[in-house]
């Protein structure tokens, strides 16, 4: 059995050596950067007649204040509203019309809007883009109908995720001073006080060209999208960069807790949150082995002891890229019959085992061989590989890691997954936090 693990794994890191080196490198990447400081990166691939436009702001929640939290999410929704040259719901209509599609998300980090389209529709998006970026329409009649969606958005989706719901409380307590501390979505009092003025100052700071990174990827030429590039985004005036987030988290110095009380939950659930560094911190890669090892696959730590011995009926794990130190999540839901405080024993026992034994060669080669097949596989389509360049441009500093992102998790030894448990995993860096029906006593 173990021969055949190894011969397993040998074969697998042979494949994707192959893939590797058939695939995308690091000089068929150009990048140009305009007079007004906004960057561009073009990948040029013509495998299929498609292209992508992704276009990476650098605000999310992380530059919001008390005050205006939720603000960074809110222009996710304005973003898409109407301005100067194409109306209310005219940008939708006229990518559709043109064979495109589009989406948008925001993070604690970057607020990140993808068009997908055919190549030969490359004009219009720059034209549609380059319109909302300049001259979007905060109309105050559109931002009040806005704003209850989103505070639509806010109350649903803490009412139906149990997840958000424990987490908003858990960051709240995990984070005394960072603007980590509140949800992207913001705080229920903000999303009712945004003024004009907050809204527009807030777009003319953080949606200037040269506070984003956008990457284009598909059927294209690098000429053609310089011409355009000059033509559509090259007039918009750069601002005054946006101020730095300074703030650095306190060292937290004891464990932490919080309880939530929500009458629907039918079995507690725990969520156990530990400090971790940002995600260019050299220790990101043994950290995201660690999170695989706890919770992917059937065969993973947790599963096994948790939810195939009927503690669990689920557990996660989940660990955001971060420009900042950030929380790294476990998350068990129990089975009935169990109470909070057996589910987090188990999950801190399982954490605690690692910290103290370690991991062994077999399960870090497994998920070593399923990250860089998740890596590569994302490697293969137009979309995955602009996401991932900005991702890496953005995170990482410089889109040239991505390439180095292989060797990097393959250099992760065993000592390497013990040394972060211990590091990071600890009784006094973490807070805990439960959500049940009810309170357990203190008997």
């Amino acid at each position: 059995m173990m021969r055949k693990m190894i011969a397993l794994c040998l074969s697998i890191g042979g494949l994707l050596s192959s893939m590797g080196a058939q695939a995308t490198q690091v000089e068929d990447i150009k990048s140009f950067t305009l007079d007004n400081g906004m960057k561009i990166m073009v990948l040029e691939d013509a495998s299929i007649p498609n292209a992508n436009m992704y276009l990476f702001w650098k605000v999310g929640s992380r530059n919001e204040v008390p005050g205006i939290t939720g603000i960074s999410h809110f222009f996710e929704h304005m973003m898409f509203n109407g301005s100067k040259k194409f109306g209310p719901k005219m940008f939708d209509r006229t990518m559709e019309a043109a064979g495109g599609a589009n989406n948008a998300y925001t993070t604690e980090n970057l607020t990140v809007y993808t068009d997908w389209f055919p190549a030969n529709a490359l004009e219009t998006i720059f034209d549609l883009e380059a319109d909302r970026i300049a001259h979007l329409d905060i109309n105050p009649q559109m931002v009040e109908s806005e704003r209850g969606v989103v505070a639509s958005e806010r109350t649903t989706g803490l009412e139906n995720s149990n997840w958000r719901t424990l987490q908003e409380e858990v960051k709240g307590s995990a984070f005394r001073a960072h603007p980590y501390s509140w949800s992207v979505i913001g705080h229920e009092s903000d999303i009712a006080a945004w003024t004009q003025d907050d809204l527009v100052q807030y777009h003319k700071t953080y949606y200037a060209p040269n506070n984003a990174v956008v990457v284009i990827a598909g059927d294209v030429k690098l000429n053609e999208v310089k011409a355009l590039a000059n033509k559509y985004f090259a007039p918009i005036p750069a601002q005054t960069p946006p101020r730095e987030v300074k703030t650095v988290e306190p060292l937290q110095k004891g464990e932490r807790r919080v309880f939530v009380q929500k009458p629907s939950v039918s079995t507690p659930n725990v969520m156990l949150a530990y400090h971790v560094p940002a995600t260019s911190n050299q220790d990101y890669y043994a950290l995201d082995l660690l999170s695989s090892i706890l919770t992917t696959g059937n065969s993973s730590r947790l599963y096994q002891a948790l939810v195939e011995k009927q503690v669990a009926i689920e557990v996660e794990t989940y660990m955001p890229m971060s420009f900042d130190p950030n929380l790294f999540y476990v998350m068990g839901v129990a089975n009935p019959g169990i109470t909070a405080k057996e589910l987090e024993n188990a999950m801190i026992g399982e954490i605690n085992r690692i910290a103290q034994q370690g991991v062994t060669q077999d399960e870090l080669e497994k998920v070593k061989n399923i990250k860089l097949m998740n890596f590569y596989r994302a490697m293969e389509t137009i979309n995955g590989k602009a996401n991932t360049l900005g991702t890496y441009e953005l995170y990482f500093g410089s889109y040239d890691k991505l390439f180095n992102a292989p060797e990097a998790y393959n250099k992760v030894t065993p000592e390497d997954i013990q040394r972060v448990a211990q590091t990071y995993l600890r009784r006094a860096n973490r807070t805990v936090g439960v959500l049940a029906a009810t309170e357990e006593s203190d008997q």
